[in-house]
């Protein structure tokens, strides 16, 4: 029995070894897709003011509370607060040594392809790796930082140089595919080997790489069927990648 008990030891190891691994994988390529992306035209709209460390009287002056509305005019801002009364605006002009970081709020609305699902251990199934079909939904909270300076790269003088981040959070719902057979229905005799079909939700939080979005999950599945009772994931959290793009 020693032997025995000692490669089931080695085996859980490997498995949980394996699940670290993928899921550590996953952050891996999340992160290193977070790049900070560049755009050439700030978008005129309303933003908060995030105070720098360096300092500046006329953003000093600048109330962070409120909103502003944001025009850009090559490396001159019009910033006019959202204030009750006659708008006053300020012109502020971009230097190369301070960093003006600006915020944008707003609600994000995308559609998903999950590419993966890493399934932790239940009813006796080791860590599974699932690749089926798998699409959501997604609505949530997204958050813009600019940051913006100007830098001279022609020989006629300083251009904007604005460098944009995009992270998210929200929720998710949507379909997919699984494989079901007797090994994940607590070998449920009259369970045949078929693909089937799962609503899934959870959360997620994404990462806006400007030509398409990443981002990490956790949810859970309801399988559809007669086998759903049995099905040892059901209503079980599994972890995943999210890709998709920007529907607003």
């Amino acid at each position: 029995m020693l032997p025995f008990s000692r490669r089931a030891a080695k085996s859980a190891v490997v498995q949980w070894g394996a699940y670290t691994w993928v899921l550590a994988g996953g952050a891996l390529a999340f992160s290193s897709c977070a790049v900070v992306g560049r755009v050439e035209q700030l978008d005129d709209d309303y933003y908060h003011l995030v105070r720098s460390a360096s300092y500046d009287s006329l953003v000093a002056a600048l109330p962070l509370t409120k909103q502003l509305y944001v025009q850009q005019h090559a490396d001159t801002l019009l910033l006019t607060p959202d204030a009750p009364g006659a708008p006053v605006t300020y012109r502020y002009r971009l230097q190369p040594n301070h960093r003006l970081l600006l915020l944008r709020r707003r609600l994000d609305l995308d559609v998903f392809t999950i590419p993966f699902k890493v399934r932790p251990p239940q009813g006796g199934v080791p860590v599974q790796l699932n690749t089926n079909f798998n699409a959501a939904i997604y609505v949530g909270r997204r958050l813009d930082f600019y940051s913006l300076r100007t830098k001279h790269t022609t020989p006629f003088g300083a251009t904007a140089r604005i460098q944009a981040t995009g992270l998210g959070y929200g929720a998710f719902v949507g379909v997919g595919s699984t494989l079901v057979s007797a090994d994940v229905t607590r070998q449920r005799p009259s369970t045949t080997e078929y693909e089937g079909l799962v609503v899934h939700s959870g959360l997620a939080t994404i990462y806006d790489a400007r030509a398409f979005n990443i981002g990490l999950a956790v949810g859970i599945d309801q399988l559809w069927g007669p086998d759903g009772s049995y099905w040892v994931y059901q209503h079980k959290p599994w972890f995943g990648v999210l890709f998709g793009l920007d529907l607003n």
